[in-house]
């Protein structure tokens, strides 16, 4: 062999190949061949029958290896499978080596498991082409097995973020229903019921009920522009200005030196709401609201519609009526004043306020639910039900209207006064 030859190394022991084991029943093979490979800077192990050559593998497993064909006892075929049923890091090269040239003989060797050939004598040329070809194929391999791992450790740690934020909309959510602690409430002779149905784990919609003293009741329907937690956060922060825990901190309740807490005008409300939305910058979101403050007593019923779907009353003799005419949202725009409506209920009477995630439900046939989807829908379910029996049948009856009954296109929530219905 000349200089040049020995001068010209494949890989050597920066290369992915650098362990090559070399198993022949011949003596003279094997220092024939290792010596070739040691020249080139490979480390090499040697074996003369395949059970040795498998106890190598186990203690030290090689990048590559060449193996005799034809060997007493265990053969290199038999060897191979052992080798790839080794279970192992990485891939590993293996080489047979043999006089056979025929098809059959070589599909065979293929299916055991080589993946390339070399005919002996071996020749040095061919023997440093065909490792050049094993490298690029471990080197290849140890890439994609790289890639694997780190996509692997990529998707393990998505899902434990996925996991993290699943458990924190859980307890969005939790948290967010708390907001609404009571869905149905006895005032004398009338009943309130409320409906909250987000889209996701949390929402933009709210409901809520207060009550200051005997008769005396407010009750609101609101929507936060978007959806998700931006939205829910603007809902948990909304909820604290309409507290029914903490009326000093209810800007739709007022007291006056000693007397009891008492019912603002509707309009004022929906304007110091709307002061307060104006003096945080850091609230970009609005809300639509219907607030509705009762008296009980005389069924006298004064109600702000700040942009918000028109509450439906269902008269007990059956006449429907939406009752409003629009106002601007709260949150939008600074200095506004709203127009409140009056109107009375009389005994058997029924109010709903609501969210359009109702009147917006896209039905079966392609078009959404509307006003009067939705007036037919209260009218069915005030025969089927009352209190939170009759909204339950509403959202029933809606999710099996709608295109798709498993997802609701957006917050869907009500709030039912039955007025005088407990005589």
């Amino acid at each position: 062999m000349s200089n040049s030859e020995r001068l010209e190394c494949p890989s050597g022991q920066t290369g992915a190949i650098s362990r090559v084991l070399v198993v022949d029943d011949s003596n003279l093979q094997l220092r024939i061949v290792s010596a070739m490979l040691k020249r080139w800077g490979f480390e090499v192990d040697v074996a003369t029958s395949g059970p040795e050559a498998l106890q190598l593998c186990l203690r030290s497993p090689p990048d590559l290896v060449l193996s005799d064909w034809m060997m007493p006892g265990m053969t290199g075929l038999e060897f191979c499978r052992r080798f790839r049923a080794l279970d192992r890091d990485g891939y590993g090269y293996f080489i047979l080596l043999t006089s056979k040239s025929d098809k059959a003989d070589v599909a065979q060797g293929l299916d055991a498991g080589a993946d390339d050939f070399l005919t002996k004598p071996v020749n040095a040329h061919e023997l440093r082409a065909r490792i050049k070809a094993g490298e690029r194929i471990v080197s290849m391999e140890r890439q994609l097995t790289e890639t694997n791992r780190q996509v692997s450790d990529a998707l393990r740690e998505l899902r434990d973020i996925h996991e993290a934020i699943e458990n924190d909309l859980r307890q969005a959510r939790t948290i967010q229903q708390s907001l609404v602690p009571e869905r149905v409430r006895i005032f004398g002779s009338s009943r309130v019921s409320l409906l909250l149905q987000p889209c996701g784990h949390v929402g933009g919609d709210l409901v809520g009920m207060f009550s200051p003293g005997p008769d005396q009741l407010g009750l609101y329907s609101i929507d936060v522009s978007g959806h998700g937690i931006t939205s829910a956060m603007v809902t948990a922060r909304v909820a604290g200005y309409l507290s029914s825990t903490f009326p000093e901190q209810n800007v739709a309740l007022d007291r006056q030196s000693d007397r009891p807490f008492a019912l603002r005008e509707p309009g004022d409300t929906a304007r110091r709401l709307n002061q307060r939305f104006a003096a945080d910058p850091g609230v970009e979101e609005y809300l639509t609201m219907a607030y509705v403050a009762a008296d009980l007593s005389t069924g006298v019923m004064r109600l702000v519609q700040a942009g918000h779907s028109p509450p439906i009353l269902l008269r007990r003799d059956g006449p429907v009526q939406f009752i409003g005419d629009g106002g601007l949202p709260i949150g939008l725009v600074d200095d506004v004043t709203y127009d409140q409506h009056s109107f009375r209920m009389q005994r058997g009477d029924l109010l709903l306020l609501y969210s359009d995630g109702f009147t917006e439900a896209v039905t079966k046939d392609g078009s959404m639910l509307g006003e009067d989807g939705l007036a037919q829908l209260l009218c069915d379910s005030a025969q089927a039900g009352k209190g939170p029996d009759l909204l339950s049948d509403m959202f029933w009856r809606l999710t099996t209207e709608m295109a798709d009954p498993d997802r609701l296109g957006d917050d869907v929530s009500a709030a039912l006064l039955e007025y005088d219905v407990l005589r």
